[in-house]
C-alpha cells in the first residue's frame, strides 16, 4: 500500500530524515549487530545536544538476581523532586544504552525537576527475551523499594514496549507506577493490518525492520501470547496506570498506540492516544531541529510531569 511521505513530511523533517540516513542507512538491518551498534552510536553522538543548565547525572548499579544492571541518575540543582521518572531506551531490543538517549533524559529531569534513572538493560541478541524485561522490572522493584516518591514509567519504541510491560506486571503491587509514557511504543500489534501495511515502508522504520527486530529479541522463540513481549496479547487492561502514548503518524507502530489506549479506555482506565502528524520513528533525536518534534517533546515533558504530580492531561 502506497503512502506519499512526500505530502506527509516536512522539510525539517525530510532534513532530519536524510541526516540519520547519511550515518544509518536504511538497509542497516542487513549488517552485523556489531556493525549496527556501531553506526547507532557514532549517529547518537552526532546528535548529542548536551545537558542543560543545572542538570548532573551520575552512573550507579543495581543488583538483581546475581546481575549488575548499569543505570544513569540525572538531577536538577535547586529541585525538589516530586516524583521519580524511570527511563527505558530504545533501539529494537539490540542497540543503544545510557549514552544513547543521555540528553532526552537529562532534558526531562530539567523541564520536570523529577529524579530520571535511565536503566541500561541487556540487549538482544546475546540476551534474548525475558532479559531487558527482567532487568527493566528489577530497576523499578529497586526504585519502588528504596524511594518513597511516586514512579512514572517513560520509554521510547523498544523502551515503550518495556514500559507497558512492566506496568502490567506490577499493577496490583502497593508502589505501583502513579503514570506511563510511551514515545512511538511497539507493543505486538498484527503486522497484517493497519499502520503496518500503510506504513510498511515508512522513512526510518520499515515494517521488516520491526519484524527483525522482534526475531533477535525472540531468540527464535514464539513469545507472541506473552504480555511480556507484546503487551497488545494480555486479556486484561484493567487497573494499569493513567498513560499517555505519543505516536508518529509515519510509522509502522502508530496503531500499536492507538489500539493499546482504546483498551485500557473499554477497561476502565485513562489512556491518552497522540499520533504526531508527520513524524517517523526516531524524532526524539530531531527534537531541537524539527518543529513538529520540539512541539511533541514538550508534550512527552508535560505529560511525564503531570502524571508524576497525579495530575490528569487531558488533552496535550
Amino acid at each position: 500500500m502506497s503512502t506519499d511521505y512526500s505530502v506527509l513530511i516536512d522539510a525539517e523533517t525530510w532534513a532530519f530524515i536524510e541526516r540519520t540516513n547519511s550515518f544509518y542507512p536504511p538497509d542497516a538491518v542487513d549488517y552485523t549487530v556489531a556493525q549496527q551498534r556501531d553506526v547507532y552510536n557514532t549517529m547518537c553522538k552526532a546528535f548529542f545536544a548536551g545537558y542543560p543548565a543545572g542538570i548532573s547525572a551520575m552512573d550507579r548499579f543495581i543488583e538483581a538476581d546475581g546481575r549488575t544492571i548499569p543505570v544513569r541518575l540525572y538531577d536538577k540543582a535547586g529541585s525538589n523532586p516530586e516524583a521519580v521518572c524511570l527511563y527505558f531506551h530504545g533501539g529494537g531490543f539490540v542497540v543503544g544504552g545510557l549514552d544513547s538517549h543521555d540528553d532526552v533524559c537529562a532534558e526531562i529531569c530539567e523541564s520536570t525537576g523529577f529524579h530520571v534513572i535511565a536503566v541500561d538493560y541487556r540487549l538482544a541478541p546475546e540476551h534474548a527475551h525475558p532479559a531487558a524485561f527482567e532487568d527493566c522490572l528489577a530497576a523499578f522493584e529497586h526504585v519502588a523499594a528504596t524511594s518513597s516518591l511516586p514512579i512514572v514509567l517513560c520509554g521510547d519504541s523498544a523502551g515503550g514496549n518495556l514500559v507497558a510491560a512492566v506496568s502490567h506486571h506490577v499493577r496490583h503491587s502497593d508502589r505501583a507506577p502513579i503514570g506511563q509514557v510511551m514515545v512511538y511504543p511497539g507493543l505486538g500489534g498484527a503486522q497484517d493490518q493497519g499502520s503496518y501495511l500503510t506504513h510498511a515502508e515508512a522513512p526510518m522504520l520499515t515494517t521488516r525492520d520491526t519484524a527483525y527486530y522482534a526475531k533477535i529479541r525472540s531468540g527464535d522463540r514464539d513469545w507472541s501470547k506473552d504480555p511480556r513481549f507484546a503487551p497488545l496479547a494480555d486479556t486484561d487492561f484493567s487497573g494499569l496506570p493513567d498513560t499517555v502514548v505519543i505516536s508518529a503518524e509515519c510509522d509502522p507502530l502508530s496503531d500499536d498506540g492507538r489500539q493499546y489506549c482504546q483498551r485500557i479506555s473499554a477497561a476502565g482506565g485513562k489512556a491518552i492516544w497522540n499520533n504526531e502528524p508527520g513524524l517517523v520513528h526516531g524524532y526524539l533525536r530531531a527534537r531541537h531541529s524539527v518543529t513538529r518534534a520540539r512541539s511533541s517533546f514538550r508534550r512527552i515533558c508535560t505529560a511525564v510531569h503531570l502524571l508524576g504530580q497525579g495530575r490528569w492531561p487531558g488533552q496535550l
